[in-house]
């Protein structure tokens, strides 16, 4: 398999060294707009690279430039490692070159205009799967929301559905931490940008009798206990691709998520979109330079790929399952725990991105297997969870299940 994988921070670095340890990869081309960040990615595999690695420089929203990228290198499929900004011309230039493309976030949402808490607007995926019937004419896989969340955590809904309970009532993602970092009062362990857009957006919420709705920002406030030593911690609703995926393809009567942000989290993101910094439209400085309010916040964070050797602690992904088992009630969690120390000890990668990045690799290492086919736009819930679940296992990082 040829990949060409598009974007080289955290997530994109992760993908490099992971992928690098697996025979299936024929070449990965790894593109970024600076270039250089690209030429680390590969430099850093060292002799793990064994020739199958290459940089370029390229611009993610020039879809004719991906386009001529992926002939040129006759790439089989496009992993996007960008942010959602770039989904749709990253997803045309892949139907465009005839490859399959696969992505870990899916295109952005608009707030209905007039009733946002409660009416959706343009939901995340909308535009993508407006265009399910071109890449089902051309025989090719669009496979979206292929990270953890959205994800391992769609694999683990289906997987639960098929295998676990004959009915569904509720299928909750959950997601929460007990990561610190030192020396910074204040330091995102994922992208800021990513973050600030699903938390601040209306968050959506499926229902059978309703279907899809939204509610306010950081609603419905529990405190969800989770795994290995991280514990209790409350989350809140949030704006998450698997409510919009998990419905179209397993049968259950209700589907949130909640995230584990906590008190201080909210407080600034709720202070940023006070005075305006959560703004992606440019503003007009003194001096007449034009600059996005949310990019400058990003710029003035430290990266999150960069904060490993300072992060403490583990950090948890897994799907909440309420439903029936031959007549009587069952509860499970389903969960993948990545401690930062292991990740960073094996992979040189902090925890969050790692467990991002595991994700895609996993699912190209099945397409290019054959173990997963398919045509049009899909998530993971569409194909079959076992294989997902034991190849994880087989990367050396299990998954576990817990009753409820």
């Amino acid at each position: 398999m040829r990949v060409l994988l598009v974007g080289a921070g955290g997530v994109g670095t992760a993908v490099t060294r992971i992928a690098a340890r697996r025979p299936f990869l024929g070449h990965m081309v790894v593109a970024d707009h600076d270039p250089s960040r690209a030429e680390a990615a590969v430099a850093a595999l060292g002799d793990a690279a064994g020739g199958r690695f290459s940089a370029a420089r390229l611009d993610a929203s020039d879809r004719g430039a991906v386009t001529a990228l992926l002939e040129r290198e006759r790439c089989d499929v496009l992993l996007n490692a960008t942010d959602p900004r770039f989904v749709m011309p990253l997803f045309e230039a892949a139907l465009a070159a005839g490859s399959h493309y696969l992505d870990m976030a899916m295109s952005l949402s608009r707030p209905h205009p007039e009733r946002p808490y409660e009416e959706c607007g343009v939901k995340l995926g909308d535009a993508q799967f407006e265009r399910a019937a071109a890449w089902e004419e051309a025989g090719r896989l669009a496979l979206v929301g292929l990270g953890v969340e959205p994800g391992l955590s769609d694999v683990f809904a289906r997987y639960a559905a098929e295998e676990l309970f004959d009915t569904v009532e509720e299928i909750g993602v959950r997601d929460g931490a007990n990561l610190t970092v030192d020396g910074y009062g204040f330091a995102p362990s994922f992208s800021i940008w990513t973050t600030i857009e699903e938390c601040l957006n209306p968050p959506v919420v499926w229902e059978a009798d309703r279907g899809w709705f939204t509610t306010p920002p950081f609603s419905e406030p529990e405190v969800f206990d989770f795994p290995e030593g991280i514990g209790p911690v409350e989350c809140v609703n949030v704006e998450h691709e698997e409510v919009l995926l998990i419905p179209r393809w397993v049968d259950a009567r209700r589907v949130t998520f909640k995230y584990g942000l906590g008190e201080d989290f909210i407080r600034t993101l709720k202070e940023l979109h006070r005075v305006g910094l959560d703004r992606t439209d440019p503003v007009t400085l003194p001096d007449g330079t034009r600059v996005s309010p949310r990019d400058v916040v990003a710029a003035c964070l430290p990266d999150p790929a960069t904060l490993g050797d300072r992060m403490r602690g583990k950090t948890c992904a897994g799907t909440w399952v309420k439903g029936t088992r031959d007549g009587a009630p069952r509860e499970v969690y389903l969960y993948h725990v990545v401690d930062n120390e292991w990740s960073m000890r094996e992979y040189g990668s902090q925890a969050v991105v790692w467990q991002t990045a595991v994700n895609p690799v996993v699912a190209l290492e099945l397409l290019a297997t054959g173990v997963w086919t398919g045509s049009g736009v899909l998530g993971a819930e569409a194909l079959d969870p076992r294989p997902f679940l034991d190849l994880l296992t087989e990367y050396g990082s299990p998954w576990g299940l817990r009753e409820q």
